[in-house]
């Protein structure tokens, strides 16, 4: 009795563990819109007035997958950036890594002078994805995105919050 038991737990085994393992793979490829909610943090500035300003940020936040799949979606996403403001020169350059709760990350870098003109309504600028670990080693591709400003934070510091929705085209070679 205790045979068959164990033999049936092994067929129930056998018949469930690849279901599980086909539940956890991405796809390889894909188009992915996903907003990050973020607080942005200035750690230095410089400010020069008349002439202008350069001030590094730190940003951190979360993101959500806006068709509700897994890609790209509940990952934490930390940046680096750099704004620069003198005379008719204002953008904001900088790297991201969004890690999953796996502990598997994508990185990228984005600048705001990079505007994807087919996608009007992703005005702000473009993430081009460099690379991951874990799951997502091989992604490349690029993310135009738009900036929804949040209001203002309470509390000194300058922080400020941004609604960041992107629309995302990546591949996993």
């Amino acid at each position: 009795m205790i045979r068959v038991k164990i033999s049936l737990l092994c067929l129930v085994i056998a018949v469930l563990l690849p279901a599980a393992a086909r539940a956890d793979t991405i796809e390889k490829k894909g188009t992915t819109p996903y907003v990050t909610h973020f607080i942005f943090r200035p750690i230095m500035s410089i400010d020069i007035p008349g002439l202008g300003t350069a001030t590094n940020l730190e940003a951190v936040g979360t993101t959500q997958n806006m068709k509700g799949e897994k890609m790209l979606d509940k990952m934490s996403a930390h940046c680096a950036a750099l704004n620069v403001a003198s005379g008719d020169k204002k953008y904001i350059d900088g790297a991201c890594v969004l890690a999953d709760s796996d502990g598997d990350k994508i990185f990228s870098t984005f600048d705001t002078r990079d505007v994807d003109k087919s996608q009007p309504e992703m005005s702000c600028g473009t993430h081009i994805i460099t690379g991951g670990t874990g799951k997502y080693k091989g992604i490349t591709g690029r993310e135009p995105f738009a900036c929804i400003t949040m209001p203002a934070l309470a509390g000194p510091g300058g922080q400020t919050a941004l609604d960041i929705p992107h629309n995302t085209s990546w591949e996993i070679k």
